[in-house]
C-alpha cells in the first residue's frame, strides 16, 4: 500500500466493500487494443476507478492518430475521491478524458458509444441492496434482462453497459467467473448471445488480481446479434495475453442460458459428459434430496465445546446438541459413525453445541452470563435472533456434504445422526431413497463423472479451493436411483476394500476402481471415453490448483 494512489482511494477493505478492484495496466491495454479500432471511436468507461482503462484507451486513441483535443473519452465513477484522481491522472497523459462523478445506473443508455470497456464493481448480493439494487435491476430490465435477487453488482452493469453501445459497438469487460457458473447469471448469458454477433471469453490459469479469490475472465463482445456459440481462449497469465491470436475453442450451448463452464473442457470430454448425463444413468443431487446449510452460531469457538468442557461447566444433556465438529477434515471416509464421534469428543474435538431449552438451568444461565460479559451477544448472527443464545438448527441430514475442498466434494453417511454446522452442508434424502442413498451414494459418488461435475458447477477460489453452495450442490451429477438399484450388490462388495485406502488419502485410486466397476462394467462405457473424462477432470483440477 505504499502507492500514494491507494492512500487517497481507500484501504483494501474499504475498496472491497464497494467492489473496487483496480486493474493491472497490461490487462487494460489488452482490452483497449482489442476494442478501440479507430481514432474516431467514442469510448466510455462506466466505473473508471483509478483510470487504468482511461489511460489505456487514451493512449490507444493517440496511437491510432487521434488528436488530443478530438478524443471522445469519458469515465463515470461513483466514488468522488477516485473520480478526482482519475481526472488528474488522465489530464496530461494520452487523450484527455472527461470524468463524471456519479452512479452509472443514473446515466441513460443512449446507444451512442462505439466502445464500452472496464472493470465493473463486484459486490455480492448480500451487500448489493436497497436503492443500488433497485436501480441496477431497473437498468438491466430496460435492456430486457430480468435479474433475480441473488445477482451481484456486476450483472446489471453488463446489461446497462451494452445498452450504451451502437449496434456494431464493442464491449470489453473484466468479469468474475460467476458469469460461467451461477444460476443468477443465466439471464446475462442469454442476453449476451442474443445481443452480440460475436462473444469471446479469455480465461486465466493463474490469478491476475492478487486481492481477489474469485476467478476472473475477460468478456469481449461485438456486433449486432444473435449468435449461437461463443469462443474461448485459455491463457496462463497476463504475460500470455500478448501472444493471444484468433485461434479459440468454439462452444455451442444447447440453451443460451445454460452454464458455460463445460466450455473449459476438451470437446470430446464435453460431448461424453453431456451424453452420459443425458441418458438417465446420472441425475442431479436434488433428485435424491434437499441440500441444507449448516447452523450459523455467530461464534463457533464459544457455542461449540468439548466433552470435557461441557462436564466441567456441569451442563445438562438438555443444554447440548451433538454436532459434527467444526471443519470437515474428519469427513474423509464413507461414514461418520457414533464411535468416531465419541472418540473425537474424548480427544478434544468440539462435538457439542450449546443450545439450552427455553428456561435455562443454573449452569446454562451462568455460561450465558459469561458470554454476555465477553460480548458474544453483539455478534451479528447473535444480535438478530432472540434469545441470542439459541442457535437455529435443522434436523440431522442423512448425508454430510463437504462443500469446501481442495480435491473433490465428499458425501458421507451421517450414521451418528448428528446436526451440522455451517462448515459442511447436509442432504436430507427423499422418502423411498433413504436406505439406498445412505448406504451407497457416498461411494457411488466417488466417480470421475461426478468429480468432473463438481468442477463444472462449483466455484474456484484462491489457493485451489472448490466451493459448492447448496444451489450448486443441488445440480451435482450423481448416479441415479436406477443405477444404484442395478449396481447395489457390486457396490456393497467394493465398500470394505475401499474404505481404508480412502481414509488413507488414496482418493484417485478409489475413483479409478469405482470408475471401472460403475462406468465401464455396469454402464458399459468405453475405457477411452472414461479416460477422456478422467483427463478432463485432472485438467480442471490442475487449472484450479494453479490459481494461487
Amino acid at each position: 500500500m505504499s502507492d500514494p494512489l491507494f492512500s487517497s482511494l481507500g484501504h483494501l477493505e474499504e475498496r472491497k466493500a464497494r467492489g473496487a478492484f483496480f486493474t493491472p495496466p497490461d490487462l487494460a491495454d489488452f482490452i483497449a487494443a482489442w476494442a478501440i479500432r479507430s481514432p474516431k471511436d467514442r469510448v466510455l468507461e462506466p466505473s473508471c476507478g483509478d483510470a487504468a482503462f482511461l489511460l489505456s484507451a487514451g493512449q490507444r486513441l493517440i496511437d491510432l492518430g487521434c488528436g488530443e483535443t478530438k478524443a471522445a473519452l469519458r469515465g463515470v465513477e461513483i466514488h468522488a475521491a477516485s473520480a478526482a484522481e482519475a481526472a488528474s491522472r488522465t489530464a496530461n497523459v494520452g487523450a484527455p478524458a472527461t470524468v463524471v462523478t456519479g452512479d452509472f445506473f443514473d446515466h441513460e443508455a443512449d446507444k451512442s458509444w462505439n466502445v464500452v470497456l472496464g472493470n465493473p464493481p463486484y459486490v455480492r448480493y448480500q451487500g448489493f441492496t436497497g436503492e443500488n439494487r433497485r436501480k441496477g435491476q431497473g437498468a438491466a430490465l430496460a435492456q430486457g434482462v430480468r435479474l433475480t435477487g441473488l445477482a451481484s453488482s456486476w450483472a446489471p452493469f453488463v446489461a446497462h453497459a451494452a445498452g450504451h453501445l451502437t449496434p456494431s459497438g464493442r464491449l470489453g469487460l473484466v468479469l468474475p467467473g460467476e458469469l460461467l457458473t451461477t444460476n443468477y447469471a443465466a439471464a446475462i448469458r442469454s442476453f449476451l448471445m442474443s445481443r452480440f454477433r460475436s462473444v469471446r471469453l479469455v480465461m486465466f490459469e493463474r490469478r491476475v488480481f492478487p486481492d481477489v479469490s474469485e476467478e476472473v475472465i475477460l468478456l469481449l463482445a461485438e456486433g449486432a446479434g444473435p449468435t449461437d456459440h461463443f469462443l474461448v481462449h485459455q491463457v496462463d497469465d497476463l504475460e500470455a495475453l500478448s501472444a493471444i491470436d484468433d485461434s479459440a475453442a468454439r462452444w455451442k450451448p444447447k440453451r443460451s442460458d445454460e452454464k458455460w463452464s463445460p466450455a473449459l473442457l476438451p470437446s470430446g470430454a464435453a460431448e461424453s459428459y453431456r451424453k452420459i448425463v443425458g441418458q438417465g444413468a446420472f441425475e442431479r443431487l436434488d433428485a435424491w434430496g434437499a441440500t441444507q446449510l449448516g447452523a450459523v452460531t455467530g461464534n463457533n469457538s464459544w457455542f461449540t465445546m468439548t466433552t470435557d468442557r461441557a462436564s466441567r461447566l456441569r451442563l445438562e444433556a438438555s443444554d447440548l446438541v451433538p454436532v459434527s465438529p467444526p471443519g470437515s477434515k474428519h469427513l474423509r471416509g464413507l461414514a461418520f459413525n457414533t464411535a468416531t464421534w465419541k472418540e473425537m469428543g474424548t480427544n478434544g474435538s468440539r462435538v457439542w453445541l450449546f443450545r439450552p431449552p427455553g428456561e435455562p438451568n443454573p449452569a446454562a444461565q451462568a455460561l450465558i452470563r459469561e458470554g454476555e460479559a465477553e460480548g458474544i451477544q453483539n455478534a451479528y448472527k447473535c444480535r438478530v435472533r432472540s434469545p441470542w443464545w439459541r442457535v437455529p438448527i435443522s434436523q440431522p441430514g442423512h448425508l454430510l456434504f463437504t462443500y469446501m475442498n481442495h480435491e473433490t466434494p465428499r458425501l458421507v453417511t451421517n450414521s451418528a445422526r448428528v446436526r451440522h454446522l455451517n462448515s459442511v452442508h447436509a442432504v436430507r434424502l427423499k422418502s423411498g431413497r433413504v436406505r439406498l442413498g445412505s448406504a451407497l451414494l457416498p461411494l457411488a459418488a466417488l466417480n470421475t463423472l461426478t468429480s468432473l461435475s463438481a468442477e463444472l458447477v462449483g466455484r474456484s477460489y484462491g489457493g485451489g479451493i472448490l466451493k459448492l453452495e447448496p444451489t450448486e450442490a443441488n445440480t451435482l451429477a450423481v448416479p441415479s436411483l436406477a443405477t444404484l438399484q442395478s449396481w447395489s450388490v457390486a457396490l456393497q462388495s467394493l465398500m470394505p476394500q475401499l474404505e481404508k485406502p480412502l481414509r488413507g488419502g488414496a482418493l484417485n485410486d478409489v475413483i479409478r476402481q469405482v470408475d471401472d466397476a460403475l462406468l465401464i462394467e455396469t454402464l458399459g462405457l468405453r475405457k477411452r471415453d472414461v479416460r477422456a473424462l478422467e483427463d478432463a477432470r485432472m485438467m480442471m483440477f490442475e487449472r484450479r490448483s494453479a490459481r494461487k
